[in-house]
């Protein structure tokens, strides 16, 4: 029994060690095979991952095709765009220096009118007789033939020459003299507290005041007989006469009783264009005269035509009586002779003896015309 007992154990002993023997192989052996399989799986899985991605890849590739043609051509809309940009933004600088330039001589040359006006009282006289003219012409009027420039008349006390003589029809005429007052009106504007403006703008009013009492002593209205009984002080600035009148509201009726009218450029237009629309009635009515005399004319000479026109009738309805008395005598006279040659059967050549009919038709005159043609109306109604 104890042999069997410890053969029996060294069996157990055998089997346990062939049991862990036969585990450790089914383990090699199975990590072998799952080795295997998993690298064949994971060769299969990556081929088939390749396939796909390539497939993939040309499907996306076909989607992205239009995408990246739309994109390229954005991207050459956009270089052209930027270039464009680009040179657009070198000519807007360039043009901008310009500009800068030309303000910059403006200001230079504006400072030198300026100061040329402010120190020479000749200039700013030009000055203002030219602005008069620019506002005249500009209206629709001519010189030498709407208004006269510097035109001279000799009085006791010297010779007077207003700046401008504007025509009026019916022999009238306006009197204008331009008068710029500046040198007070520049200091106002240029005033850094409001007394020194206030100052300056005390200075302007009278210096405008001066200018009137002038015109008023000069009574251009006793010099031209065809001028109202007024001048018109033209100023040639909207704001040297809109400052003095904020400065002192009752300049304009100081002027007024010195019968001296007050103008800017915007009041004279509207004189001025008044003047001229007058003058066009004026030449429309000349016109129409004109048009009357002409008619008149034609209707007397439409007459003497008529009178001869019927007188050549008469004649002529003379002239076809005389004719149809003529064919008469002559169809009796000498074809019915001529015709009793062919009756005796005498040789008379090919041509035939033509029978001469009477003109019935005579010369309608004008009024037998129309009394004609009444009585057809009468007739069918």
């Amino acid at each position: 029994m104890k042999a069997d007992a410890a053969n029996h154990e060294k069996q157990v002993r055998l089997l346990v060690e062939a049991r862990e023997q036969l585990a450790q192989q089914f383990g090699e052996v199975g990590n072998k095979l799952l080795g295997e399989a998993q690298e064949a799986f994971l060769r299969r899985a990556n081929e088939r991952f390749a396939q796909s991605e390539e497939k993939n890849e040309e499907k996306i590739r076909a989607l992205l095709a239009p995408v990246g043609e739309r994109l390229k051509s954005y991207e050459d809309q956009v270089q052209k765009i930027e270039a464009t940009r680009s040179e657009a933004y070198g000519n807007l600088t360039g043009l901008i220096e310009q500009m800068r330039a030309g303000q910059e001589r403006v200001q230079t040359e504006a400072a030198r009118l300026v100061n040329s006006l402010r120190n020479a009282p000749k200039a700013r006289g030009r000055w203002g007789e030219q602005q008069l003219r620019n506002v005249l012409e500009s209206c629709g009027l001519a010189e030498r033939t709407d208004f006269d420039m510097e035109r001279s008349v000799e009085t006791e006390d010297g010779r007077l020459r207003p700046d401008a003589v504007v025509k009026v029809p019916g022999g009238r005429s306006l009197v204008i003299d331009a008068k710029v007052s500046l040198n007070a009106y520049q200091d106002a504007f240029g005033a850094d507290d409001d007394d020194a403006r206030r100052i300056a703008l005390t200075a302007h009013c009278a210096s405008m005041k001066a200018h009137i009492d002038g015109l008023s002593r000069k009574a251009y209205w006793d010099q031209f007989a065809d001028a109202p009984d007024y001048v018109i002080m033209f100023v040639p600035g909207e704001h040297f006469l809109s400052a003095a009148l904020e400065h002192d509201a009752k300049l304009w009726d100081y002027a007024f009783e010195k019968k001296v009218l007050l103008a800017t450029p915007t009041n004279l237009v509207a004189i001025a264009r008044t003047v001229a629309s007058v003058w066009r009635q004026e030449g429309l009515a000349q016109e129409a005269r004109q048009i009357g005399q002409l008619g008149k004319e034609l209707y007397d000479r439409l007459a003497v035509s008529a009178e001869h026109l019927k007188r050549v009738g008469s004649g002529l309805s003379s002239a076809v009586g005389h004719y149809n008395k003529f064919v008469g005598s002559f169809e009796r006279n000498v074809l019915s002779t001529g015709r009793k040659f062919a009756a005796l059967n005498i040789e008379t050549g090919k041509r035939e003896l033509e029978t001469i009919d009477e003109i019935e038709a005579l010369p309608r005159y004008g009024d037998a015309a129309l009394i004609a043609a009444g009585d057809a109306e009468e007739a069918a109604e």
